[in-house]
C-alpha cells in the first residue's frame, strides 16, 4: 500500500470498480466535512478534503481522490478558476482510474476534458496551490500511459 502524506486516513485499498470492493458509504464523511461555508474559496486547498484528495491522487487512490474533492468542487462558484482547477484534478483522477480499468478511450476523453478546464485558468497563476502548467504535465504523463487499441 502506498504511503500517504499528511494525517489523512488511509483507505484499506484503492477502489477500482469491478476489481476491488467499494468503501463503506460514510468512510470519507469526516474528510468531506472540512469543506464548510466559512472557508473562503481561495483557501479551499487548506481543507482536509483538498489535502486528502491531493494525497490520494499522488498515491494512486483515484476513486478516493474524486470522492473527497467533490466536496471542494461543490463549494466553488460556477465559472471560477477554482472550480475549473478542482474539476481538472477530479477528471484527471478519473482518467487514471479508467487506465486501471483498461478503458483507454474513456481515459483519452477525460484528458481532453481536463485540458478544457485548464484552458479557462490563468496560465501563470497558482490556483488552490497548483499551477496550470504542472497539471498540463500530469495530463501529458497520463496520455503517455494510455494504450489505445
Amino acid at each position: 500500500m502506498p504511503e500517504l502524506s499528511g494525517d489523512h486516513p488511509v483507505p484499506p485499498h484503492a477502489y477500482v470498480p469491478g476489481t476491488t470492493p467499494r468503501h463503506p458509504e460514510d468512510w470519507f464523511d469526516t474528510i468531506k466535512a472540512s469543506v464548510t461555508e466559512d472557508v473562503p474559496v481561495q483557501n479551499l486547498h487548506d481543507t482536509a478534503a483538498w489535502q486528502a484528495g491531493r494525497a490520494y491522487f499522488d498515491a494512486g487512490y483515484y476513486w478516493e481522490c474524486h470522492e473527497v474533492l467533490e466536496a471542494v468542487w461543490m463549494r466553488t462558484p460556477e465559472g471560477s478558476q477554482e472550480r475549473d482547477m478542482t474539476q481538472a484534478l477530479i477528471q484527471l483522477a478519473n482518467a487514471r482510474l479508467k487506465i486501471k480499468m483498461q478503458k483507454p478511450r474513456a481515459a483519452w476523453r477525460l484528458c481532453a476534458l481536463v485540458t478544457g478546464h485548464l484552458s479557462r485558468c490563468d496560465e501563470g497563476k497558482t490556483i488552490l496551490g497548483l499551477k496550470v502548467r504542472e497539471i498540463r504535465r500530469w495530463v501529458d504523463q497520463t496520455r503517455n500511459c494510455i494504450e489505445v487499441a
